[in-house]
């Protein structure tokens, strides 16, 4: 669920969300549908390797309005 990016610690951007992944901190992961698969495909293939949940959300606004940032965001990761 989306809500849980509200009011949770959480990082957004590819290069945050990888190094959360390594460093074994993410609880879940969110990627947007409509985000490049260049960018969201390697993160889902780390977030399958470290056994982290995974949960697709249909848009990038929509993701990044629930991390309460201005712009979209292809991922985002619950820590």
């Amino acid at each position: 669920m989306l809500s849980e990016l509200n009011s949770a610690d959480k990082v957004a951007g590819a290069k945050q969300v990888k190094r959360a992944l390594n460093d074994g901190r993410a609880k879940k992961l969110f990627l947007a549908a409509d985000a490049d698969p260049r960018v969201t495909e390697p993160l889902a293939r780390l977030a399958k390797e470290k056994e982290v949940p995974v949960e697709e959300v249909s848009t990038m606004k929509e993701l990044g309005a629930a991390c309460s940032i201005a712009v979209g965001s292809a991922v985002a990761v619950l820590l």
